[in-house]
């Protein structure tokens, strides 16, 4: 079992990137989510690294014993307004759930973005990512009737937004 208090959690590094696709991937697939229009298809899910050296933008490496379980992260998506960032990419190996890393992240993200200078944050999700939905309200985070920026993330038909 995997403990909390085992786990660093770090900004990425280019060496990242194929676990982090693979972990991307692995979970859309598992929740019957790897569609077209989603993250599973975009090509800079390959590039994590590369990506997220945007300004404003970070992303969040979680690992225990040089292993890595998943991240999140935040990104000063293409559309939304000045002071608005998304909330991006946030997946966890199975085994890496359930025990208030994706609290921790998510936390880590909000915290970055207030530093950033953001306002609000957004995301965008999928019904199929239920347990995700849960945690999201916990923090504060209201649907949305339409989408906002340009992530081109036609597949996701679920928006939120948090008031920082």
């Amino acid at each position: 079992m995997i403990m909390l208090s085992d786990i660093l959690i770090r900004k990425i590094q280019p060496s990242d990137n194929p676990d982090l696709a693979l972990i991307v991937r692995n979970t859309l697939s598992e929740f019957g989510a790897a569609n077209p229009g989603t993250v599973y298809f975009d090509p800079t899910t390959d590039a994590l690294f590369e990506l997220f050296q945007t300004p404003k933008a970070a992303y969040f490496v979680a690992e225990t014993h040089s292993k890595i379980l998943g991240g999140g992260g935040i990104y000063p998506t293409e559309g939304l307004p000045e002071d608005t960032c998304e909330l991006v990419k946030m997946y966890l190996l199975p085994e890496a759930r359930g025990i208030g890393l994706g609290r921790c992240l998510i936390e880590h993200c909000l915290e970055t973005a207030i530093s950033n200078g953001f306002q609000q944050v957004y995301l965008e999700t999928l019904d199929e990512l239920h347990l995700a939905l849960k945690i999201y309200h916990k923090f504060g985070f209201e649907y949305l009737k339409a989408p906002m920026g340009n992530s081109k993330h036609f597949g996701c038909g679920l928006w939120m937004l948090k008031k920082l």
